[in-house]
């Protein structure tokens, strides 16, 4: 057996990726808004059928940015699922809103019912996570925003390029935003971007975005000058990190493929085994497409999933859990609240782990991964 580890995660390297850093290097603009901030946009446009697509520093930035159009702030609760990364919640925390935790379905997703039992006269919004980049419940999910006059805010942090009944995610509530870390399927190191489908938000965040000024109108020749115009911070990202995203998207039909050649094959493999050992696989139901981001299963006990982790830590590969629940992390006992008990959460993140998933996997390291999944018995 080979001995070589294989690691859970790596970033992609795109074709393009070197020359256009050149260019920018060899260019005298380095700051953001320039050739590769415009063109990479494009490409989010194109991939997710945005209206409008805005280059943040992070998703965490694009998710405050969100915020602050919103106008959220002290008063006010914002429903987070409590299975999520950090950012989700601390996006909104930091606008002085009161965060409350609701439990999540069967995917991971946010569950409708338990969002429904915790809307309050201050409830303002609700972010959703698709999670693994498969989608959550809109069509339930929306009405009862609409119901109670409430925002949708959707953290598509994992699902570039993925729909739920034809609607790209991230397009679908009032504001989507995606993250381009480089453990994310397309990646420029740090980054990520809002998605908006409204022309009077798209105009306030782009001075927001822009320490609160109309620097994006003087670059269009709309005003002779830019001045301070309203709240906001520096949202925008180098022309660096633009560079190396534009290449990382001309290249995303491939990383794509790549990516669901690692999925497709631990799907394909892995289900008379689950079915032998009462272990749960990652589902995606049928009108939703899935963007291959992650691959998880479910034992059946705390204990087993982390005897499944260790023996395939001795064997060299990395399977990790995912994310605490927020509403049991002390930030979430101090900045929010949890109406009613996130069971769901607590049993979804002490049973799951994540396989290795990324393009550059060769055939034999998945079958090693399949071998050592299937060599344990639950």
């Amino acid at each position: 057996m080979s001995t070589d580890r294989i690691i859970f995660s790596r970033p992609f390297r795109a074709p393009g990726e070197l020359a256009n850093l050149e260019a920018v290097l060899a260019s005298d603009h380095s700051h953001g808004d320039g050739q590769f901030t415009e063109a990479a946009s494009a490409k989010l446009r194109e991939i997710t059928g945005a209206r409008h697509a805005l280059l943040t520093t992070s998703c965490t930035h694009a998710l405050e940015l969100a915020g602050l159009l919103l106008q959220l702030g002290p008063g006010d609760e914002v429903i987070v699922p409590s299975f999520g990364f950090t950012s989700t919640a601390t996006s909104m925390a930091v606008r002085g809103a009161t965060v409350v935790f609701a439990d999540i379905d069967e995917l991971g997703n946010l569950d409708p019912e338990s969002v429904a039992a915790a809307v309050t006269p201050r409830t303002k919004a609700i972010v959703v996570i698709h999670y693994g980049g498969v989608g959550a419940d809109m069509d339930r999910l929306l009405e009862i925003a609409r119901s109670n006059g409430l925002e949708i805010i959707e953290d598509t942090a994992h699902g570039l390029g993925g729909s739920w009944r034809g609607q790209r995610l991230g397009t679908i509530g009032t504001a989507g935003t995606l993250s381009f870390h480089d453990t994310k399927n397309v990646h420029c190191g740090e980054g990520g971007a809002l998605l908006l489908s409204d022309d009077i938000l798209h105009a306030r965040a782009e001075i927001i975005r822009e320490k609160g000024t109309n620097r994006a109108h003087f670059l269009r020749g709309m005003v002779d000058k830019y001045s301070w115009q309203d709240i906001g911070s520096s949202y925008l990202p180098s022309e660096l990190n633009a560079a190396v995203l534009d290449a990382q998207l001309a290249a995303f039909g491939e990383i794509q493929a790549a990516r669901f050649r690692v999925w497709d094959a631990y799907a394909a493999a892995l289900p008379g085994w689950a079915a032998a050992n009462d272990v749960r696989l990652m589902h995606v139901p049928g009108d939703r497409e899935h963007t291959a981001h992650l691959y998880y299963l479910r034992t059946p006990t705390e204990r087993r999933r982390d005897d499944l982790i260790d023996h395939l830590r001795a064997q060299g590969i990395s399977a990790p859990f995912h994310y605490v629940p927020l509403d049991s992390s002390p930030a979430g006992q101090k900045l929010g609240h949890t109406p009613n008990p996130c069971t769901r959460t607590a049993e979804f993140s002490s049973t799951l782990l994540r396989l290795p998933l990324w393009p550059a996997l060769t055939d034999a390291q998945i079958q090693r991964v399949i071998d050592a999944v299937t060599s344990f018995t639950v």
